[in-house]
């Protein structure tokens, strides 16, 4: 069997206010068409179909005209779906009897009937090309603290243990349908320990990334667990077969020099042949002035005006996203301008602007310590607050204004 392990498609995310859209349907017709080339049996979305909880009307479409060209293009594909911390269980689940219909297993939340976790919808057989069950799935969806049950508190955590508790039951489901040469499989969107975080753009779940799960969560017998939360594409526990695939797009400008990829898993029988990473074509470029820390305001001058102009045939969402960083050992009132100046006619957008600081960073009671601060003028004030941002002296412009400023308040004073 072969399967194709994607998550962290984030449909509906903009970067600073740019909308990703056009990016996104690139992705998802470049993934229809490894689907059908690939020869793929089952597509598993290990969670965060949206960015938000309350998507835009056109990221639902996206996801739903994705659904209907998967069915139609490939009617023997399974296509199996679990909810992540960014997506609404609800909303994902309220189309379930048109997708169950149509053959599509979506698992928004973690569902329960009477009290008790339901078990049939968690459950999910996956078939070959021949039409035989080749795999079971236990798709289980990101559990939210209250979706765990109550472990005694000699057990440990109580959150990771009833995490632990959620996926042994199920597992244990799962191994009691599953026959001879079958393999068994999970999902989860999770935080696994051992892990590399993207801080700038994934969130801390399950009351925080102290409570990372432990890779024994999944036994020996779980031949591969397709996982979702982490954009930066990993192993777990150096075990070939417990796998983040990363997200499909870099989702914060820190996560561009990551390998964007969708993972091909092949099964033979219950066990795991290989796992082969596809990557993902970048459809826009992000860059970096300079590439790395920051510059002088002259030399990043410099090397945007080195950049490719823009050439009029090329599509807009095309141009590649720009981040400057500059170097600041004094105040730069019109840095903008002269960057926005220099970037007119370039291929690319200037989506941030980061200017650096190149003071000391210290707090007021570094400078001069041992006063206390009505041993100090308002001018040591003003100069030590400076000199925390700025690595040169304030200038005598700015000195005479700020007296004119002090003189017209100690004035005004009663």
């Amino acid at each position: 069997m072969r399967l194709l392990h994607t998550s962290d498609w984030h449909l509906g995310h903009t970067l600073y206010d740019v909308s990703r859209d056009a990016e996104h349907a690139a992705f998802l017709a470049w993934l229809l068409e490894t689907l059908e080339a690939q020869a793929v049996d089952a597509l598993l979305v290990a969670g965060d179909i949206f960015d938000t909880a309350n998507p835009s009307a056109e990221a639902q479409a996206a996801w739903y005209q994705f659904v209907a060209k998967a069915r139609r293009r490939m009617p023997r594909l399974d296509v199996v779906v679990i909810g992540g911390n960014h997506d609404s269980a609800a909303r994902l689940d309220a189309p379930d009897p048109l997708f169950a219909a149509l053959g599509v297993h979506v698992v928004g939340g973690l569902p329960r009937t009477r009290g008790a976790m339901d078990q049939e919808r968690l459950l999910v057989p996956l078939h070959d090309a021949k039409g035989r069950v080749g795999a079971w799935v236990a798709a289980v969806p990101y559990l939210r603290p209250s979706d765990l049950p109550p472990v005694p508190g000699d057990m440990g955590d109580r959150l990771v243990e009833g995490v632990r508790a959620v996926y042994a039951e199920v597992l244990a489901a799962a191994r009691r349908r599953r026959q001879a040469g079958q393999a068994l499989v999970a999902m989860g969107h999770c935080y696994m320990t051992g892990t590399e975080l993207s801080a700038l753009s994934e969130r801390k779940i399950l009351g925080g990334n102290q409570h990372a799960l432990p890779v024994d969560l999944f036994p020996d017998d779980v031949v591969y667990a397709a996982l979702g939360h982490l954009h930066k594409a990993q192993r777990v526990g150096g075990r070939e077969g417990v796998r983040y695939s990363g997200s499909p797009l870099p989702l914060s400008l820190s996560e561009a020099g990551y390998r964007h990829q969708v993972l091909l898993v092949e099964l033979e029988g219950d066990a795991l042949r290989e796992v082969q990473s596809l990557p993902v074509p970048r459809t826009t470029d992000m860059v970096r002035v300079p590439s790395r820390d920051a510059a002088p305001l002259d030399a990043v001058l410099t090397q945007l005006e080195g950049l490719p102009a823009h050439d009029a045939d090329t599509l807009e969402w095309r141009r590649p996203y720009l981040e400057v960083c500059v170097s600041l050992p004094r105040p730069e009132p019109a840095l903008r301008q002269k960057v926005e100046k220099v970037l007119e006619g370039k291929a690319a957008r200037l989506v941030k602007l980061t200017p650096a600081y190149t003071g000391t960073g210290g707090a007021l009671a570094e400078v001069q310590p041992g006063l206390s601060l009505k041993e100090r003028t308002p001018e040591d004030v003003f100069r030590a607050r400076y000199a925390r941002d700025f690595e040169e002296p304030p200038a005598l412009a700015l000195l005479e204004a700020f007296h004119t400023l002090l003189t017209d308040v100690q004035e005004e004073s009663p």
